[in-house]
């Protein structure tokens, strides 16, 4: 399936059942079936010449669970921070929700990285496919995605990028670019 979805496709490190199954037992739910489809099929690479969507690895730099945790870590700094800044002690942080929901930012485990800074985030609310969502570089803008992972890959190839990444955002390329366990070996030792 995702062979199609790319014009151009290199798989890279897929992940394994095994290492799918430990990071689930580590996040404490099930990984979506587009997500795990992805991360058997096209593995760590980059995806659409833009993201970097962490999978289950056995290689610390670009696991999973070290991404969401990591990522997690940052985006609550840079919000304290922020918070803590006597320059705009009078303005709350707030966010600008696409559907207003604030309790989101409570349910979310971030799996990815944009060129731009932007961060890929699930709403692991429910069971099944979750809701991915993007949260913007200025840590202000948060937008839906798409319901699955395949729909979110599609939408950023195509003119619907604009509700995704924003009314400036050109589609990009359909793309996915692999990297390799030896790569991936350089960028940190094995768990």
């Amino acid at each position: 399936m995702w062979d199609g979805v790319f014009a151009e496709f290199r798989p890279g490190f897929a992940s394994s059942e095994a290492e799918i199954a430990r990071a689930e037992a580590e996040l404490g739910f099930r990984l979506p079936d587009s997500y795990r489809s992805f991360c058997g099929a096209c593995g760590a690479g980059r995806t659409n010449d833009h993201f970097r969507i962490a999978t289950p690895l056995p290689y610390e730099a670009a696991d999973l669970v070290t991404r969401a945790n990591l990522i997690a870590l940052s985006v609550s700094a840079a919000i304290r921070a922020l918070a803590a800044n006597p320059d705009l002690a009078d303005q709350p942080v707030r966010f600008d929700i696409e559907g207003g929901d604030e309790a989101i930012l409570e349910r979310a485990c971030f799996f990815g990285e944009g060129d731009d800074g932007a961060f890929l985030f699930w709403d692991v609310q429910g069971t099944g496919e979750y809701d991915i969502w993007v949260m913007g570089a200025d840590l202000e803008s948060i937008r839906f995605g798409g319901e699955t992972l395949l729909e979110f890959v599609q939408a950023t190839q195509g003119p619907r990028i604009h509700t995704v990444l924003g009314p400036t955002a050109l589609p990009l390329p359909s793309r996915f670019e692999g990297i390799d366990a030896a790569t991936l070996a350089r960028a940190g030792l094995p768990d």
